[in-house]
């Protein structure tokens, strides 16, 4: 077909499937027809596919459902679904299918098969019906569909539309050390399906484009690496209504606010030490007597009644919405280790903290109000802010112990793909078998599956190693959850945060570039042994080592202590002599920011570093190379290369900065010295081409929570007009 030429919306499977799905979002199948049309317009191969790019549970099953829908009634045959190599997923996928394509199945106008459980044969009769094989990326299953092409020439003579579901999941053809081999394998077997098949068109799916732009072209210009992403045949977006809910709602701005907003309302940190006590039972940090009340389990406690609570308070409202009580079912999710004795030992736990909250209902004890009360009132700020009905207290406490004395609490234990496949439901699925719902797992529980109405996550994975596109596929809160959002919670340490919350910002600007297409680029860049600012192959990046540089991104440690005033350590003198040097550059508080050069900037930052230090562990950790290293980088960026090599700089003295957020904040330390007001507009204004430093000096006083000493606190603040860059620490080698 030419372009243009019109695609056919009056066939058999198309019109009827839109009758049938009359909720989805119309966008949904504008990107259905505009993705078919350029599908049977352009050449798609595995090194130059199709794409449709979403967001994690965003509706790309929904969305490519609707392609093959669409694709059968133009010409295509025959489909082959290729889904990550997990039993449960492939299984989620093929219920997923027979339920959205049953009419079609049982008029005899379509078949489905799992690859494995398929004939070896086909004749000409079951060839006049279209056909979808689904299979895992996985050598035994991939082995088996091509000889199933190779030995049936009718077969492979038919126009075959391959949809590679997540396709960064081992069909992309770089992967790290031990994965190398099946990576490749896997890709090879792709590409020889492929050659089967006289007819084919290649469409790859996916929610987290890094991994696919591993391997890009690189453009060496002024000593930095320009990433321009290869472009794929062709690029759709899957339509994100506004009911979705993900990284920017949870990581955006509003998450950070100091004051409540439903973002950051979600946001319950916990003390990174907890982690280790559900890995597995030590009697040193609590008994099993101690579960209600032990500050050792705090957040994990916190996590669980707060999901009863939040779970029986949309239970409530929703009956008095018309909503019927047998189908208002709930999920929470507890994902922190990857062993089986660690998930014994958590549902172990959670069954104690479950009976012995029963119990305190049921005896009318002070703990069981207190707890609920403690997270009524958390819920009732995020209701009320959402415009959402509040049930009274009384009415809440009664509901809950209702709930607990009724068994409306499920706890599941899932440790493998088995388990999994065992628990989905026909749609696919996580069976909700009871309006409370409590899954406790690991790694199996990550890409692809779904989770309905989970309210609550705790999330307590801590690799040596954040792997980007591994730590998105974990978002499992994200989705269209937007109706339950007020009494969803999120539960995980400050450091665990800090690093999703550098992922999103990294994958927002990947996917922003893709997305815009054209002459936009990324720049990935690395510190050289010899200090100097160099390119970097993307495929050399450790996300979790990463700082995005864009537009007016701030750049400033977090969490720190002063150095106490005298001592052998003490700041004072270095103190004074950053006074006397910022007086000789044009002193405090004037009227616009002073242009220096680059070594200046750096010396002031090489100063204020061992003033500064970081007693607590938990604290957003802050790379002093790194920030060196972005400001060098961004100094580079003017275009007229006399401006390269400057940094505006600005002081201010007097501030009074606390150390430590109020207590009815989200955040544990203030994350903003300097404000809108005064350095905000300062940036705007003045930094145009060149980055600015903000040198803010602080009082110090111990009724501030600092040492009693006056202290720098610096802050980098980037140019408006400066290409969004990738730094990082630390390269694969």
């Amino acid at each position: 077909m030419l372009k243009g030429t019109a695609l056919n919306l009056t066939g058999t499977f198309y019109p009827n499937y839109k009758a049938a799905n009359t909720t989805f979002n119309p966008a949904t199948f504008t990107c259905a027809e505009e993705t078919v049309r350029e599908l049977l317009s352009s050449t798609t191969t595995s090194d130059h596919p199709g794409m449709l790019l979403g967001k994690v549970q965003s509706g790309k099953t929904r969305t490519f459902i609707s392609i093959l829908a669409l694709a059968f009634d133009n010409s295509f045959d025959i489909a082959i679904i290729l889904s990550k190599n997990s039993r449960a997923l492939i299984e989620q996928t093929y219920k997923r299918l027979r339920s959205e394509f049953a009419p079609f199945v049982e008029d005899g106008d379509l078949e489905i098969y799992d690859i494995m459980h398929a004939p070896e044969k086909f004749g000409k009769f079951e060839l006049e019906s279209k056909l979808v094989f689904v299979a895992k990326k996985q050598t035994d299953n991939l082995e088996r569909l091509s000889a199933l092409f190779r030995e049936n020439p009718a077969m492979a003579g038919k126009r075959t539309l391959i949809i590679d579901d997540e396709a960064d999941s081992a069909s992309i053809g770089y992967a790290k050390k031990a994965g190398l081999i099946e990576a490749r394998k896997i890709a090879l077997q792709i590409s020889e399906l492929r050659s089967a098949i006289q007819q084919s068109s290649f469409l790859q799916v996916t929610a987290t484009p890094y991994s696919l732009y591993l391997q890009p072209t690189e453009i060496e210009v002024t000593n930095v690496t320009e990433f321009k992403p290869t472009r794929p045949a062709f690029t759709k977006l899957v339509p994100v209504p506004s009911d979705y809910v993900g990284g920017e709602i949870y990581f955006g701005e509003s998450s950070r606010s100091e004051t409540d907003t439903l973002e950051s309302l979600i946001h319950h940190t916990v003390d990174h030490r907890e982690f280790d006590r559900l890995k597995k039972q030590d009697g040193r940090s609590f008994s099993l007597d101690e579960v209600l009340t032990t500050r050792n389990l705090a957040g994990y406690r916190t996590a669980i009644v707060t999901f009863i609570v939040g779970g029986t308070i949309r239970r409530l409202t929703g009956k008095n919405e018309g909503g019927k009580d047998k189908k208002l079912r709930y999920s929470f999710l507890l994902h922190s280790e990857a062993g089986r004795d660690a998930h014994n030992w958590q549902e172990k736990l959670t069954k104690r903290i479950v009976s012995e909250l029963e119990m305190a209902a049921v005896e009318k004890k002070k703990i069981f109000s207190d707890l609920v009360t403690a997270a009524y009132e958390d819920l009732a700020k995020s209701l009320r802010l959402d415009r959402k009905p509040v049930p009274s207290l009384i009415e809440l406490l009664s509901a809950t112990a209702a709930a607990l004395q009724d068994e409306h609490i499920t706890i599941t234990k899932v440790n493998s793909d088995d388990d999994v496949a065992a628990l989905l439901d026909d749609t696919g699925q996580l069976k909700l078998r009871s309006p409370l719902n409590i899954f406790l797992g690991g790694q199996v529980l990550d890409r692809g599956v779904t989770l309905a109405n989970l309210i609550g996550f705790y999330y307590g994975r801590r690799p040596n190693k954040f792997q980007q596109d591994t730590v998105l596929q974990h978002s499992r809160m994200y989705g269209y959850r937007r109706p339950d959002l007020a009494v969803t919670r999120f539960y995980t340490s400050k450091a665990i945060r800090h690093a999703m919350a550098q992922m999103e910002e990294f994958d927002a600007s990947l996917r922003a570039t893709v997305e815009a297409g054209g002459d936009r680029a990324i720049q990935f860049i690395r510190k050289a042994a010899n200090g100097t600012i160099v390119p970097c192959s993307p495929n050399k990046i450790l996300v979790a080592t990463t700082q995005t540089l864009r537009p007016h991104k701030r750049i400033l440690p977090i969490g720190f202590q002063s150095g106490y005033r005298t001592g052998a350590s003490g700041i004072g003198k270095a103190i004074q002599a950053i006074d006397e040097r910022i007086e000789k550059l044009g002193g405090f508080n004037s009227a616009k920011p002073t242009l220096v050069n680059l070594n200046v900037a750096i010396d002031f930052l090489n100063r204020i570093e061992p003033t500064l230090e970081f007693p607590e562990d938990d604290a957003p950790p802050f790379d002093w190379d790194a920030a060196r290293s972005a400001l060098t980088h961004l100094s580079q960026q003017a275009a007229k290369p006399a401006d390269r090599g400057k940094v505006l700089l600005w002081a201010a003295n007097d501030r009074n900065s606390a150390r430590l957020a109020s207590e009815s904040s989200h955040a544990t330390y203030i994350e903003t010295p300097d404000s809108e007001r005064t350095e905000g507009q300062l940036a705007k204004t003045y930094a145009v081409s060149q980055p600015i430093l903000f040198l803010l000096r602080q009082n110090g006083t111990e009724g501030k929570g600092w040492r009693g000493t006056p202290f720098y606190w610096p802050v980098v603040r980037a140019q408006s007009q400066t290409p969004v860059a990738i730094y990082t620490a630390e390269t694969i080698n």
